[in-house]
């Protein structure tokens, strides 16, 4: 798998350095561990140069023996020497090449570790969101998906930038690094299989390629694309994207109403923010709504959505709800409503 077009999934990191001092810690404790068998029961060694063995002998025997050099000189000469060498000294030998190679092995087991954990995630990934560009907007999509009830794993993000992509895993996020303008970029992140993908890229016309590319291979899959420029709206439509935000537009908008009514823009404000206040919800109708009119709803209707087409709360074609229909509506969130409910005595009354 290239480098620069690759899949990778949350896991626990340990840095290098971590990892080497752990090594380097692991060996010595072998070779001084070795060196004290030795020492204790250096009376039962014989020295083909002097026929004594110090601690600085021990040392040596024990360094040339676990690296398996063994010259010979420094040997086991009585029988709990050589007990001691085939139960003690022999296995600390062979954790000693395993401590050394452990780099090595480490790497073969990761990587099969990795592959198998990949082609597990991509066997389960089904009806998955896709997040192309992971800045400001693509973290803030992500969160409320997140908070409206989204599973992290049902979340994948897409983005070119490696330290981005690192920020996606360190927060649990699965991610693909590469060009999301690219069908094999987008095929790592099972395109084909996903309910829906949010665009949310710096530039336009990345964005425009990015639907054009997504809307290619998934023409069921439901795209929402963000802009910089609103005369860029239509050429988004035109690639395949089911809905456009302006994001220049929309921010110029929420300034203006600011400046003209702080209390209005601070409701706006409430209804995207997620989790806190009140909310947007769109949801069918139910048996006691068809017939009526949205204003007769128990929710607060403020739009009807009838096939393809969006109808104003005071639109007479929306009178009355029919079955197939949609309606978006405010209700309040979970949070506030928690709040709310804490603030009243059980038989209703408030305290």
């Amino acid at each position: 798998m290239s480098e620069q077009h690759r899949v990778l999934l949350p896991r626990p990191k340990i840095g290098p350095l971590r990892q080497v001092a752990r090594r380097l810690l692991a060996a010595f404790g072998v070779l001084w561990l070795t060196v004290l068998i030795v020492y204790l029961d250096r009376g039962h060694y014989s020295d083909a140069a002097d026929g004594k063995v110090s601690f600085l002998d021990c040392v040596y025997y024990t360094t040339v023996t676990l690296s398996t050099t063994g010259y010979g000189d420094i040997a086991p000469a009585g029988d709990g020497a050589r007990i001691a060498n085939i139960l003690l000294v022999t296995p600390l030998r062979v954790l000693f090449l395993i401590i050394l190679i452990g780099t090595t092995l480490e790497a073969l087991t990761d990587r099969t570790r990795e592959q198998w954990r990949q082609s597990r995630w991509r066997s389960r990934l089904r009806d998955h969101t896709l997040v192309v560009g992971f800045g400001t907007k693509g973290r803030s999509a992500a969160q409320t998906l997140l908070s409206t009830g989204v599973n992290r794993d049902r979340i994948v993000v897409i983005d070119a930038n490696h330290r981005v992509v690192d920020s996606a895993n360190d927060e649990g996020f699965a991610s693909v690094l590469g060009d999301a303008t690219r069908s094999d970029v987008l095929a790592r992140a099972e395109v084909r299989r996903a309910r829906q993908i949010v665009i949310a890229t710096q530039r336009d016309d990345t964005a425009v390629l990015v639907t054009l590319t997504a809307r290619q291979l998934n023409s069921r899959l439901k795209i929402v694309a963000a802009v910089r420029e609103e005369e860029n709206v239509p050429l988004l439509r035109q690639s395949g994207a089911d809905s456009v935000i302006t994001s220049a537009s929309a921010a110029g908008r929420l300034l203006g109403l600011s400046v003209l009514s702080p209390n209005a823009s601070s409701v706006m404000e409430d209804l995207i923010s997620q989790g806190t206040g009140l909310r947007l919800n769109e949801r069918p109708v139910t048996k006691a709504e068809v017939g009526r009119s949205p204003r007769e709803c128990t929710d607060l209707v403020v739009s009807v959505v009838r096939g393809h087409r969006l109808l104003g709360y005071d639109d007479p074609e929306a009178t009355p709800i029919q079955p197939t229909d949609r309606v978006v509506v405010i209700l309040r969130s979970a949070a506030a409503a928690r709040a709310a409910g804490a603030g009243r005595e059980p038989d209703g009354a408030e305290r």
